[in-house]
């Protein structure tokens, strides 16, 4: 309790005790004058005339210390509640706290708040209380449409007693409808506008609400609408924020889900975005980008780069530029860089958007792949990519190998110099390469003077593998012969050859950053073995594969000792092909 409080009780409580002392002296008097005036006496009229006048005196101080006791209690309150509903800005708790504070200063039935609706314009139902503070839904929003509308239209706050008999409003359906009396509606002004309005009113006593509760409502709407608009932009700009913060976080999923780095910049060609793959891939980070030059982002590109960035700008062009370069973490790198004007929703320039691409893999396949097509047909370079699936595993598959040796080269070899030597011997590999890839086989490796060749790999799947291995093999040794037909007699050679159709491991053996894909398994071993017993110029197939080729060619049935313990095996000396 504050100081002026207790002086007000203890005046209060002394005008009383002196007010009752004047009460029983003025009926004591006239008790006196009624007694004297039975025997013809009397008291001087100017004494008790004085003492009823301090009477009635006595009484219009106290009721006037009552009012402005109840008045001093309701700007107290005011004052509280005002600060009260400031001290939030949740919309609904303002709303809840105003509305609690209309009902406890007015002594109202009921109150409610409306607000306009920024995207319609329409005054909508916020809030609704009874005066026990029981909430009061929108379908029970009974009230004065006229006297709102009245307030809202003319921004002048409207208190009437008795609003039936109020002439200004007692024509209205509404007021006869719901009975209205005590009505008292004003409006809430921000900023020299009416955006809502507070309604109070009382159905049963009339002359509820004086000048006293209009001065006193309209007061705190001042203050509520000032506390509301707060609570509404609060509202507004966290909307907003969340808004912003949904989109970044979509950006960043977009971003980060896309293998291209995005670089954006202002129109002056400072970096506004800067995307985590832009920094992985110019190992830049992001503290030492964002706000930066782009020109200090970026690696050394050329002299005109920055005219490029104008003409991107003004003449709303695209450039995509190409880089070979080398970063301080990465060492050489291929980069490319697409510009293209940023614009805004009004299409106008904002700066720059830049993709940025790592083709440094992407060129070092690429020249793999150059080398490589010298091995390979073009039809095997497209299946590289499965053979790179394979990871440092493997697959088991049918597949037929061929072996071929050129005979006597061991001897050959010792009487002439090596350059010589080097290029009759490639003479006869690249004859047995080109027979292999003719009938689509590969080459899976050259062991001096001798070629593998494979058929039915992940690289060359084939059903009639066995068919065109045989075929590639009697195509080396008709080859041969015509090459003989073109070089000195001293420089001919001839070649064993091994075809064998069994099951293999094919697949990439060595470490992560080293992987070679060979085969392993029977069908390498075992052709191998069949090539090791072939006479200079012949052909030796195996059962399984003469059993793949048996009606298309030739063949004459031989008993052939393997080399080593290997023992004697039956094989197949291919005769020529079926007519």
């Amino acid at each position: 309790m504050t100081l002026i409080t207790q002086h007000f009780d203890s005046l209060a409580t002394d005008l009383m005790r002196l007010n009752y002392m004047v009460h029983e002296i003025a009926e004591g008097l006239e008790e006196q004058t009624r007694l004297l005036r039975l025997r013809s006496l009397g008291l001087p009229d100017a004494l008790v005339n004085e003492s009823r006048s301090l009477s009635d005196a006595l009484d219009q101080l106290t009721e006037q210390l009552e009012q402005d006791h109840i008045e001093l209690a309701q700007l107290r309150a005011l004052a509280h509640t005002a600060a009260l509903i400031n001290s939030t800005l949740d919309l609904n708790e303002v709303l809840s706290r105003a509305m609690d504070t209309v009902i406890g200063l007015t002594d109202a039935e009921r109150g409610y708040i409306l607000l306009r609706n920024e995207a319609t314009g329409e005054m909508e139902f916020m809030i609704g209380r009874k005066i026990g503070r029981e909430s009061i839904e929108e379908g029970e929003f009974i009230v004065s449409r006229s006297i709102i509308d009245h307030v809202i239209e003319t921004g002048d706050p409207v208190v009437t007693t008795n609003a039936q008999e109020d002439e200004r409003f007692s024509a209205q359906e509404s007021v006869m409808s719901y009975a209205l009396r005590s009505i008292l509606c004003v409006p809430l002004i921000y900023r020299g506008e009416v955006n809502g309005v507070v309604y109070a009113d009382n159905r049963v006593r009339q002359a509820l609400f004086g000048e006293r509760e209009l001065q006193l409502l309209v007061a705190f709407a001042n203050q509520a609408s000032i506390a509301i608009q707060n609570a509404q932009l609060y509202e507004r700009v966290r909307a907003r924020l969340a808004e912003v913060t949904e989109k970044q976080q979509l950006l960043d999923s977009i971003f980060a889900s896309i293998a291209s780095g995005v670089i954006t910049t202002d129109r002056d060609a400072y970096v506004q975005t800067y995307s985590p793959v832009a920094e992985t891939i110019l190992t830049v980070p992001a503290e030492h980008s964002l706000g930066f030059p782009l020109t200090s982002v970026l690696p050394a590109v050329y002299e005109g780069f920055e005219e490029v960035l104008r003409n991107v700008q003004e003449e709303d062009s695209q450039e995509t530029i190409e880089l070979n370069t080398v970063l301080d973490q990465r060492g050489p790198t291929n980069l490319s860089f697409k510009l293209s004007p940023l614009k805004s929703e009004e299409e106008s320039t904002m700066g720059v958007a830049m993709v940025v691409d790592d083709l440094t893999e992407i060129k070092q396949r690429d020249e793999t792949l150059n080398v490589i097509r010298t091995y390979l047909s073009a039809e095997m370079v497209r299946n590289i990519q499965s053979i790179d699936s394979l990871g440092l595993g493997g697959e088991e598959r049918i597949i037929t190998s061929l072996f071929a040796d050129v005979r006597g080269f061991t001897t050959f070899s010792e009487r002439l110099e090596p350059e010589l030597l080097m290029e009759i011997i490639n003479k006869y590999l690249t004859t047995s390469s080109d027979a292999i890839q003719l009938m689509g086989g590969i080459i899976d490796k050259y062991m001096g003077d001798a070629v593998v060749g494979l058929f039915n790999t992940q690289l060359n799947p084939l059903e009639d593998h066995a068919l065109r291995a045989v075929r590639a093999a009697y195509a080396m040794t008709q080859d041969v012969e015509g090459l003989h037909e073109i070089l000195p007699a001293d420089h001919r050679l001839w070649l064993g050859i091994g075809v064998h159709t069994g099951p293999a491991m094919l697949g990439n053996v060595g470490s992560p950053s080293r992987k070679e894909f060979t085969v392993l398994g029977e069908a390498m071993t075992y052709s191998k073995k069949l090539q090791e017993i072939a006479e200079p110029g012949e052909v030796i197939l195996s059962a399984e594969t003469y059993a793949a080729v048996a009606a298309y060619f030739e063949v004459e049935e031989t008993e052939r000792k393997l080399r080593g313990e290997g023992g004697i095996v039956t094989a197949y000396k291919i005769l020529g092909g079926k007519i």
